[in-house]
C-alpha cells in the first residue's frame, strides 16, 4: 500500500476500532466511560459523517459535537470509517483535484481540494484520539496506543506472519 491517503484511511480505521475496543473492554471490567472522552470520540466519528457529505454532496446525519454513548460511536464507526477509506481508495486523479465549497459549523465559507481533506480526516481524528487518551488517564484509565507507527509495525507483523511483503 503506497499510496498516503489509502494508507492513512486504513490505519483511521484501525485507530478508530482499536480504540472502541479499548472502550469496550473498559466498561467490560467494570469501569465508568468519562462523559468527556465519550464527547471527543464523538466529535470524531462526527466529522467522518460530516466530511462524507460534504465530498457527496449530501447532508450530514450529526452535527459537529452531537455527543453519542458507547453503542452511537459503535454506530458512527460502522457508518462513516469504512465508508471514507473506501471513498479514497476509489478516487482517481480527477477525484483527488476536485475542489468543494462548503460551510464549517460556525457559518465560515471555504474550498478546500479533496486530496487535503483525504489528509485532513485521519489527522484530525488522530488529535482528538490522543485526547481520549489523555482524558482516559486523567480520570485513572489506561489509555490504548492508537500511534500510526503501530499500526504499521502491526501491518509488518501481519504479513510477516502470511511470509507475504508489507507496506
Amino acid at each position: 500500500m503506497s499510496n498516503t491517503n489509502e494508507k492513512l484511511g486504513a490505519y483511521n480505521v484501525w485507530a478508530n476500532e482499536t480504540l472502541l475496543r479499548h472502550l469496550d473492554g473498559l466498561v467490560a471490567a467494570g469501569a465508568t466511560l468519562p462523559a468527556s472522552s465519550l464527547r471527543l470520540f464523538s466529535h470524531v466519528l462526527n466529522a467522518q459523517a460530516i466530511w462524507l457529505g460534504r465530498l457527496t454532496a449530501t447532508p450530514s446525519p450529526v452535527k459537529v459535537w452531537q455527543e453519542h454513548d458507547l453503542v452511537g460511536l459503535h454506530h458512527w464507526h460502522e457508518q462513516t470509517s469504512a465508508r471514507f477509506h473506501d471513498y479514497v481508495t476509489a478516487a482517481d486523479e480527477t477525484e483527488l483535484s476536485r475542489l468543494i465549497t462548503y460551510t464549517n459549523s460556525a457559518g465560515e465559507g471555504y474550498t478546500s481540494q479533496v486530496a487535503d481533506i483525504f489528509t485532513h480526516v485521519p489527522v484530525h481524528a488522530n488529535y482528538h484520539r490522543a485526547q481520549v487518551a489523555r482524558d482516559l488517564r486523567l480520570h485513572g484509565l489506561e489509555p490504548i496506543n492508537t500511534d500510526f507507527i503501530t499500526y504499521c509495525r502491526e501491518l509488518s507483523a501481519k504479513a510477516a506472519a502470511a511470509d507475504v511483503p508489507s507496506l
